[in-house]
């Protein structure tokens, strides 16, 4: 009985190729695992690292802080400058007050 059971088994392992002994694949199925795991691999570096990714958008958000924060000192400036205006211009001998 023993000697059948190893005997089974050296024909299985002689039957199996390489790729299924080892990884318990045949070859197109190992084949097809290692393209996608690849493929998931790139997406996922252009999702972090590319043109639309994660890092640019970080950029963004804190170029937009700049830009709200520069807005905010613009509009204060104005309406000094504004108000400044205002004053000289009511100093002026016009006399039409409008």
């Amino acid at each position: 009985m023993m000697q059948d059971d190893n005997e089974l088994y050296e024909e299985i392992a002689h039957h199996q190729s390489t790729a299924e002994r080892y990884f318990g694949l045949s070859w197109a199925k190992l084949f097809i695992a290692l393209v996608l795991v690849i493929f998931l691999g790139v997406y996922i570096g252009v999702l972090l690292f590319g043109e639309n990714s994660l890092e640019v958008l970080f950029q963004l958000e804190e170029y937009e802080d700049y830009l709200i924060n520069e807005t905010d000192r613009l509009k204060l400036e104005n309406a000094a400058l504004q108000k400044e205006y205002f004053e000289l211009k009511g100093l002026q001998p016009d006399g039409n007050l409008e």
